[in-house]
């Protein structure tokens, strides 16, 4: 039988130093944990060779996987040259941190632009995912892409990729294995494609994690399940008939949310496996 509560990434509050997001996770009943270097408590600059060692320890003995979520603020669509290089180097610092410690993958965004200068910006991120999946190959670690909210359209500002198009300008331009999916279903809820759209082009194959929250469909708020538009049990039943067995990640509420979602969740993909 499946151990579907195992499947559950734990993304820890980005103020909690890495060790306490972990020791929550073991004491709950997670072995994956996600978790930001943006904060002070997890500076790359924290994580001295001592450090390192403890956590690989902490995480190893007690069979806990890493992932490194990094920021969607820091603009992967930079073309301004100064700040073009101080997004390379925040990649390469997020990507060494996560081959230090161990980390299956980091997840990556395509940035943002400011409408009219989408298409100068959108080459730039898509050739910077493009070194990324490069320098993950050198290190033995996956990038996870995340499809993007989508921004009212009265907004100057627009994340990047934010729908089925623009996505696969993205995964067409980058074929490395380890340029993977991270599937935002509340994200992909708010555009007309919807998940059923981003599945029916992209299908499983390369989905790295499912990332979960719920959405009134209007604009971007990470809404606890039940309480916007999302049916999560046929999202679970549609990606079982496609085939997909890996990772969720809970992208709301507190800990405690989490913890008690994952349960629920859990025995919903049990009772979905198992229905004609």
């Amino acid at each position: 039988m499946v151990d579907h509560a195992s499947r559950f990434v734990f993304s820890g509050p980005g103020s909690w130093p890495l060790e306490r997001a972990v020791e929550w996770a073991i004491e709950r009943g997670f072995s994956r944990v996600d978790f930001n270097a943006d904060g002070p408590a997890n500076y790359p600059s924290t994580f001295t060779p001592e450090r390192i060692r403890a956590v690989r320890a902490l995480a190893g003995d007690r069979g806990v996987q890493l992932g490194i979520h990094s920021l969607s603020a820091v603009n992967m669509a930079e073309i301004t040259p100064v700040m073009a290089a101080a997004a390379d180097e925040y990649l390469r610092q997020n990507l060494d941190l996560a081959q230090a410690l161990g980390c299956g993958y980091v997840i990556g965004h395509g940035g943002f632009h400011f409408t009219s200068d989408r298409e100068d910006r959108l080459a730039a991120s898509i050739e910077r995912m493009g070194q990324a999946a490069a320098w993950a190959e050198a290190r033995g670690v996956d990038v996870y892409f995340e499809n993007h909210n989508k921004e009212p359209d009265e907004a100057e500002i627009h994340y990047l990729p934010r729908d089925v198009a623009e996505a696969r300008r993205f995964f067409d331009a980058v074929p490395s294995p380890r340029f993977r999916w991270a599937c935002n279903v509340g994200h992909a809820e708010l555009v007309p494609d919807g998940v059923d759209g981003f599945l029916d082009a992209f299908g499983v194959a390369r989905i790295g994690q499912v990332r979960l929250h719920d959405t009134h469909g209007r604009f971007e708020e990470h809404l606890l399940p039940g309480q916007g538009i999302v049916d999560f049990r046929r999202v679970f039943r549609r990606l079982g008939l496609l085939g997909y067995s890996g990772p969720f990640t809970l992208d709301f509420g507190t800990p405690e949310d989490r913890a008690t979602w994952r349960d629920t969740f859990a025995t919903w993909l049990a009772e979905e496996s198992t229905a004609p």
